[in-house]
């Protein structure tokens, strides 16, 4: 069934897989990018059912803009799927405000506004996907990337909520934590670290270490990965939560299976502090 899809993030990664599997497969795509000249070369095709957009997903109007372009192309939008997003790793302390803010612009900030503009759309014609692309860092972070497991845990948390709020008009919303796959994800292009790192973090830095030598070797296929995202869109009760990866599985259910422990541990103390009404 063909449909039109709104991509952000599309000139690299699982973005531009998604784009290039979409349109072999005769879809209509919107791919949007910071940087629109590095966008087309990407994806060099000249297909009519093809429209790349520059977009600044922290701007709002700009963001309105992209999608009422969308509309006045191909009349509809029915799948949203904010891919757009970086990593950033440093501790709290070492992060400054502006390179935490920077990352929320892009990783949360920018999923609202596009959610935002094209909802309206979504809920008129009463059908659509959105498909948010958070990671398992937010469900199970780890050791120096505490401002990216938060914004990522913010983009699981957010979809939770946005399912039930927009299931009365037939939308569905899907969240995708992926694990480690073969992408730019750890290039400098994708990934920030902290300008000012403190030399006393220094299991930070080897956890660090430790991510940046896994570049080009993770277990993850993102052709996989996009064709099992492209699957979302017709199934008829797809998942609001979806793990892509076998560590993202593993490290999810160890997560899963510590917090039950520790809540059934401390459950005492949990209990103690409501009001006894006998």
């Amino acid at each position: 069934m063909k449909k039109v899809w709104f991509i952000t993030g599309a000139s690299k990664g699982l973005g531009l897989s998604l784009v290039n599997q979409l349109l072999k497969a005769g879809q209509s795509v919107v791919a949007t990018s910071r940087n629109i000249d590095e966008l087309k070369k990407a994806v060099n095709t000249n297909a009519e059912k093809f429209l790349p957009l520059a977009v600044n997903l922290a701007d709002e109007k700009n963001v309105e803009e992209a999608v009422q372009a969308t509309i006045a192309k191909f009349g509809r939008i029915d799948v949203v799927i904010n891919n757009a997003g970086y990593g950033i790793g440093g501790s709290i302390e070492e992060l400054t405000d502006t390179e935490t803010r920077d990352s929320f612009d892009v990783n949360v900030f920018g999923t609202l506004n596009v959610i935002r503009k094209a909802s309206p759309y979504l809920r008129a014609q009463h059908s659509g996907h959105i498909i948010n692309i958070a990671s398992i860092a937010g469900i199970a972070g780890a050791t120096g990337w505490a401002v990216y497991a938060a914004a990522k845990s913010a983009v699981i948390a957010l979809s939770e909520v946005l399912a039930e709020d927009l299931k009365e008009f037939g939308v569905k919303v899907t969240v995708v934590a992926p694990g480690a796959f073969r992408t730019s994800f750890l290039t400098p292009d994708s990934l920030i670290l902290a300008a000012n790192p403190i030399a006393e973090y220094e299991e930070v830095r080897a956890v660090h270490a430790k991510y940046l030598k896994m570049d080009g070797q993770q277990a993850g296929d993102p052709e996989k990965a996009a064709a099992a995202m492209i699957s979302l869109a017709s199934m008829p009760n797809p998942p609001l939560h979806l793990l892509l990866g076998n560590d993202a599985f593993q490290r999810a259910n160890n997560k899963v299976e510590a917090l039950i422990k520790e809540f059934k541990d401390w459950k005492a103390i949990t209990i103690s502090t409501d009001f006894d009404e006998n």
